[in-house]
């Protein structure tokens, strides 16, 4: 059986959508190629790490809190050469519960997909959309390498490799490139893939956009992948997009009693 594979990873990361609207980003397109600058300022790359992991730390702990709406494409493009019209679109909402509790709505569903299996791992992944984060707990796992200085779009980039120390176990791990802004020192840009990949259930290379949330923490906006899956029999040209947008920070309500002194 063929299977595919959605991680929404939220290395995520700008492209020209750094300085537009929120509602803008189902618009959005690849960022052009980067071309080698001079950042504002030079630290070692250990510094870098050490400071963007900090702040990957405190986005994870944000992005929990925040409710939005979601719109995920899946569509199959050919198989074996051979053009399909196979599309899935699942429109949702992340909200939050009177208690608290963050859920997910799904507001509609249209089309299908028959050219490959899809899971309930795959809805779990797309709709509770786990974020892969570099935080000061997941960075153990990864050997960084610092490939140099990069500017996209508007901002002066440090980029690094980043690869699994260890593809033993369960636990789903990226492989590819971040982009980390100069002056904020927070990640910006992700490209790659999830691993380690597997004959019947495989994820294409994704590239995550975030966009400022807030003057403060650095949310996706826009996740785009398109891979050749090759299963054991079939090759599956697959194109898949999320796209995220309503920001809206979770805040608990509580009601105020007076009481009397007598009482």
């Amino acid at each position: 059986m063929k299977r595919f594979g959605f991680i929404a990873v939220l290395l995520m990361l700008p492209g020209f959508l750094w300085a537009h609207p929120l509602n803008q980003a189902q618009d959005a397109t690849l960022p052009e190629t980067p071309g080698t600058v001079e950042p504002v300022r030079d630290l070692p790359p250990a510094e870098i790490i050490r400071q963007f992991s900090t702040k990957e730390t405190e986005f994870y702990e944000a992005w929990m809190q925040y409710a939005y709406h979601q719109v995920a494409e899946v569509q199959i493009n050919s198989v074996n050469g051979l053009p399909t019209r196979e599309k899935m679109t699942t429109t949702s909402d992340v909200v939050f519960n009177n208690d608290g509790s963050r859920d997910i709505l799904i507001r509609r569903r249209a089309g299908g997909l028959h050219s490959v299996i899809y899971t309930m791992e795959d809805e779990e992944v797309i709709n509770n959309l786990q974020p892969f984060a570099l935080t000061e707990k997941e960075l153990p796992a990864y050997d960084l390498t610092y490939k140099g200085k990069e500017k996209v779009d508007e901002l002066n980039c440090y980029v690094f490799s980043v690869t699994p120390k260890s593809l033993k176990g369960k636990k789903m791990l990226f492989e590819g490139k971040i982009w980390v802004d100069d002056r904020d020192l927070q990640i910006v840009r992700t490209i790659g893939k999830p691993v380690p990949q597997k004959k019947n259930n495989q994820f294409p290379e994704f590239e995550t956009i975030r966009q400022m949330i807030d003057n403060k923490y650095w949310f996706p906006v826009w996740t785009h992948a398109e891979s050749d899956l090759h299963f054991r029999t079939d090759t599956v040209h697959i194109e898949e997009t999320i796209t995220y947008s309503d920001y809206k920070r979770f805040q608990s309500k509580t009601t105020i009693q007076m009481v009397s002194p007598n009482n």
